[in-house]
């Protein structure tokens, strides 16, 4: 029988998930089928085993229950535990989810576009991380990992920086990056990179920090694509910095989850580029 998986949220309908997939699987001559499946905001848990029951092999997880699939699998990868969220199950065992397997696909898919698709490298740069909701907390291990100089997490609430920032402040400790947590107008200046984690785009606010917190010529990236992150990228071509969409991450956090699935690693750079091809062809329709 053909294998089933889906991507789990609320809202669904948007996701590019099932094309990416679907790419991944012609790619790799892999027998699958990739669906989209709307949760209930009451019903996460009941849909998934649903799905798992009828022979669902795995999902990814999108908002708003990335928390809630921690809690639901029961063996979790390194990088899951820390960052406390999944977006990843694989169903090992079917519908029992004594053993279900949780990861966190995001850090490492956003580590390999930055380091790998727009070419920079994160060792002993400065790195400043907007946000400290289910994103950035799902991206910190593995940026953590890359062996920055420095990291720091700015948000409206501090205090919800600093709890993450403790959570992980021993995984720093022991790849040597300095890792502190600040308000939004409070973070310095210098950084290499901007990563940005909020929800500023997608409420079509502005950038929550000054231009003069980056280099020149800096990597600006926003987790949003498409329209969404538009706004950003005006911002980040109008400072002179080199602005980013979270397409990238996108497909690489995908060739993750299929890896883990799978036991095959899709060649990610065909898929975002026809990806890629199709959003700028949907812009101009």
């Amino acid at each position: 029988m053909t294998d089933r998986y889906a991507v789990a949220g609320n809202p669904v309908a948007h996701s590019r998930s099932p094309e990416i997939h679907a790419l991944f699987a012609a790619q790799t001559g892999e027998d699958l089928v990739y669906e989209r499946l709307l949760c209930p905001l009451d019903g996460f848990e009941a849909t998934v085993r649903t799905f798992a029951a009828a022979g669902g092999r795995g999902c990814n997880i999108t908002v708003p229950f990335k928390f809630e699939a921690h809690a639901l699998a029961r063996r979790l990868s390194p990088r899951a535990r820390l960052a406390g969220a999944c977006n990843v199950l694989r169903f090992d065992g079917g519908a029992d989810s004594e053993d279900w397997f949780g990861d966190n696909s995001d850090g490492v898919g956003l580590a390999r576009d930055i380091e790998r698709n727009a070419g920079r490298p994160m060792r002993d740069r400065r790195l400043l991380l907007l946000g400290a909701g289910g994103a950035a907390a799902g991206v910190l291990a593995s940026l953590i990992e890359r062996g920055p100089a420095e990291i720091v997490l700015a948000n409206r609430s501090v205090d919800k920086a600093q709890a993450l920032v403790q959570s992980h402040a021993g995984f720093a400790a022991e790849h040597g990056v300095k890792l502190r947590a600040s308000p939004l107008d409070g973070t310095g200046e210098g950084f290499d990179m901007l990563i940005n984690g909020t929800s500023a785009s997608l409420a079509g606010a502005g950038v929550p920090v000054p231009a003069a917190a980056l280099k020149p010529g800096a990597l600006a990236l926003d987790m949003m694509y498409g329209p969404a992150a538009r706004p950003f990228l005006d911002w980040a071509a109008a400072q002179g910095f080199e602005g980013r969409d979270g397409l990238g991450m996108l497909v690489e956090q995908a060739a993750e989850a299929f890896f883990l699935w799978r036991g095959v690693m899709p060649e990610s750079a065909p898929v975002l580029a026809s990806l890629r091809q199709r959003l700028e062809a949907e812009a101009h329709t």
